[in-house]
């Protein structure tokens, strides 16, 4: 039997998005799904990210960080993913 979970976050106020919804099968990305952000940019994100492992998601996003925000989209996608335990 596959290990599916289903999550929304609330991005932090610092970032354009106001929330991620992503569903993990096995620690790998099925869907992520941003509400709000740059447009292109999230649906790229999302393209990108779908089939990956999480670990290697979070690996790769966390700490990038928008206008000096000390955040941004990708890596709010990071810190949920690290929030979400599989196990």
């Amino acid at each position: 039997m596959k290990d599916r979970m289903k999550a929304s976050f609330k991005t932090s106020d610092l970032v354009c998005s106001s929330q991620i919804d992503i569903e993990l099968e096995d620690d790998v990305i099925r869907s992520v799904r941003f509400t709000g952000g740059c447009h292109g940019n999230t649906q790229g994100l999302c393209a990108l990210v779908a089939g990956m492992k999480k670990d290697e998601v979070i690996a790769r996003l966390e700490g990038i960080n928008c206008k000096g925000r000390g955040t941004s989209c990708p890596d709010q996608l990071a810190q949920a993913l690290k929030s979400m335990d599989t196990k």
